[in-house]
């Protein structure tokens, strides 16, 4: 219910007014953190957040990946969802990893042990090529 009230009245409208939106949770974060976190079928989750956001699709979805066991050495606070055990995480990385795997087009993988400048770049060099904010630009 959250994520189709923040659709309907955040999202959708700023997408009328043709502003860019960037957002750090859609539904790919639900597909992997119920899904194969939560050991539930990722299809199911799918299913209902396609259905919550009247499938409502990113243009890109940014991955920045590390080893689960990496990426939580990295952190200097836990909530919830950060406290639960390693193989929850790795479970978790590995459903992005294969919806990146499905998608290539829509999903960029950044290697997160690279540099702030090297991950910079790669990101700058996706977004630079989507056609539709190219033609935004130039209006």
């Amino acid at each position: 219910a959250d994520r189709a009230h923040h659709v309907f009245s955040v999202i959708r409208p700023a997408l009328e007014r043709n502003e860019i939106v960037i957002t750090d949770r859609y539904f790919d974060s639900s597909i992997a953190y119920q899904g194969a976190g939560r050991v539930l079928l990722p299809v199911e989750v799918a299913r209902i957040s396609r259905w919550a956001t009247e499938s409502l699709t990113p243009t890109l979805t940014i991955i920045m990946d590390l080893p689960a066991e990496i990426g939580l050495g990295r952190l200097h606070s836990t909530d919830r969802l950060e406290s639960e055990p390693l193989a929850f995480h790795e479970r978790v990385r590995q459903e992005y990893l294969n919806l990146a795997h499905q998608d290539p087009e829509r999903f960029l993988v950044v290697d997160a042990s690279l540099t702030i400048e090297q991950i910079h770049q790669l990101i700058v060099e996706r977004v630079g090529a989507i056609k539709t904010l190219k033609r935004n630009i130039k209006q």
